[in-house]
């Protein structure tokens, strides 16, 4: 049964590819004959321009991190795994698909500028700075939730023993592997298939020596508590975010996307050769209620899935750094539509981990990272690889992807705190990143243990907001240069009934502990941290909208719009 769904995914996404992907490329008449802006620029740091292989693997480990794992097996743990599948499979086909290609074909369009700036040229100066302060605080957003993630990895222990100082070790001579690469990719000229033939196996390599260093190395990181290695996380961050692209950035990337792949070919090899049983029911016996452990199905099942599906911070990427990087307009289609589809696939094999459990398993109490971990450690088994090396082999894995994600959001929101305040030289850089970072320190300070519980609501509601708010500006954009943009608009106001009705929920708690009416031993600190961000977050998104009627309705043709190419 586990096979024939996988199977029938498979199958849809690749029609889809071939087919709407298609579609999206003739209505946005894609030219390799218009130089991009890689090509133009190419000033060795932040335009290079890339092969396709190498931004392929940079840009789906960038979007790819603990969103299609973690939001995925959430849902379908309080949904059941039919309404998670099915929204996962749609979703990345019509709204994260065409969300992901027209971003990065604007900014493209526009010299690669980003969302934001393809906002003030096409609706206005107000416009660009609500977009832009609202993106800023997406980011925050994504660097507190997935920093702490990876501090929980980093801690993991099992009955079977202590997993974490070990995936801690191997992360660690990863990273150094990454700027090694690096440097004899873009110093020593070394070909980028030797360079891959040698440090993909590098790599697997240091998933086993990490568990197998000193007794010493890894009690030390043992001792390391989670508040410590948040502050560790965030320092790697600053140094990602100011260091040049080509040294830690593009290979590193590039070495997780490989990680991406093989974690990708393993779940493949588990859900349609394991011949695995679906055991967790399709739907949740309260799921024909609205409401599913507290949570209602409608809107809280979209913004939970989030990166699985659609995601606004993958815009972000796309017009901050992948922009930069594509050599050819028609590049724009496997990298933009076709990891949009990858990462669905990569949320079915997630949500395949909690199909195969039984409702009453005890791994459906524990951490989303952990239920991924056990299950690829059960598909590696099928091959003989033993538990010891297969589950810090998975865990390993998850908090890659989450490092591709939490570097370049950080280099992203420099980006956008230098362009909010004027910020040009490196100093101004170096102000950005501490601005930047400054948000998530305070809260992984002050919040409790697993504080990306807390966080992670309003996170996958702002970033589906973003996306909603992104496919507006899209949307604008096409409507203003004459191209057809229904394909745009249908899923923008999808999302953005979502999205804001999921906000709403967030803020009524808020609201009744200001009036007094929140019960007596409820977490204060968890509902007015949801409550001022969800507010801020919905004032924003009004603004918007409004900004968005005045250009289109009010004063149509008063803006002008930004030359496209």
């Amino acid at each position: 049964m586990l096979t024939a769904v996988v199977t029938i995914t498979i199958l849809v996404l690749l029609i889809a590819y071939f087919t709407y992907g298609r579609f999206l490329s003739r209505s946005l008449g894609l030219n390799d004959s218009s130089p991009t802006p890689a090509c133009q620029i190419n000033d060795g740091n932040d335009y290079v321009p890339a092969k396709p292989a190498l931004l392929l693997g940079q840009h789906f480990s960038a979007i790819a991190a603990a969103g299609p794992i973690v939001g995925p097996i959430l849902a379908g743990i309080w949904f059941g795994w039919l309404p998670a599948l099915l929204w996962i499979v749609l979703g990345s086909i019509f709204v994260g698909g065409v969300h992901d290609f027209t971003s990065l074909v604007a900014s493209v369009r526009h010299k690669a500028a980003s969302i934001a700036e393809i906002v003030r040229g096409n609706m206005s100066r107000t416009s660009h700075l609500l977009f832009l302060v609202f993106v800023w605080l997406c980011l925050v957003y994504v660097v507190i939730a997935f920093t702490d993630i990876t501090a929980q990895t980093f801690r993991t222990v099992t009955a079977e023993g202590a997993f974490g100082p070990g995936v801690a070790a191997s992360s660690v001579l990863y990273i150094l592997a990454a700027m090694l690469l690096g440097v004899l990719l873009y110093r020593a000229k070394l070909n980028i298939g030797i360079a891959t033939a040698i440090f993909v196996p590098i790599v697997l390599l240091i998933v086993w020596v990490g568990p197998q260093l000193p007794q010493p190395i890894l009690l030390f990181l043992a001792d390391i508590s989670t508040k410590q290695w948040n502050l560790f996380l965030l320092a790697y961050c600053f140094i990602a975010s100011v260091i040049p692209m080509w040294l830690l950035l593009q290979p590193r990337g590039y070495l997780g996307g490989w990680l991406l792949y093989l974690t990708i070919a393993i779940g493949l090899l588990g859900t349609l050769a394991g011949r695995f049983d679906i055991q967790y029911p399709a739907l949740n016996v309260d799921g024909l209620k609205s409401m599913v452990n507290g949570k209602m199905i409608f809107p809280i099942l979209f913004t939970t899935i989030a990166c699985g599906a659609c995601s606004g911070f993958h815009s972000i990427v796309s017009s901050g750094t992948t922009s930069k990087q594509l050599s050819r307009e028609s590049h724009a289609r496997p990298i933009g539509y076709g990891a949009m589809l990858l990462e669905g696939l990569v949320a079915v094999l997630a949500l395949a981990t909690v199909m195969i459990l039984p409702r009453g398993s005890q791994a459906l109490g524990t951490d989303p990272n952990l239920v991924f971990a056990n299950g690829i450690a059960s598909y590696l088994g099928l091959i003989g690889v033993g538990y010891a090396i297969a589950f810090p082999f998975a865990l390993l894995a998850f908090s890659t992807f989450v490092y591709d994600t939490l570097d370049v959001c950080t280099r992203l929101g420099r980006y956008i705190f230098q362009e909010i305040f004027g910020l040009n030289k490196r100093l101004g850089g170096i102000i950005a990143t501490l601005a930047t970072l400054a948000l998530p320190l305070v809260f992984l300070m002050l919040t409790k243990e697993k504080g990306y519980l807390v966080a992670w609501p309003i996170f996958g509601t702002s970033n589906q907001l973003l996306a909603a708010l992104t496919l507006l500006a899209i949307s604008v954009w096409l409507v203003k240069s004459g191209r057809r943009a229904v394909y745009a608009i249908v899923p923008m106001i999808f999302m953005l009934a979502m999205t804001l009705w999921s906000l709403v929920l967030q803020i009524l708690p808020f609201v009744g502990l200001l009036a007094g009416r929140t019960n007596e031993g409820t977490i204060k600190l968890d509902i007015i941290i949801s409550g001022v961000f969800g507010i801020i977050l919905l004032a924003l998104s009004m603004a918007l909208l409004f900004e968005t009627i005045n250009v289109l309705i009010l004063k149509p043709g008063k803006i002008k719009t930004l030359p496209d190419r």
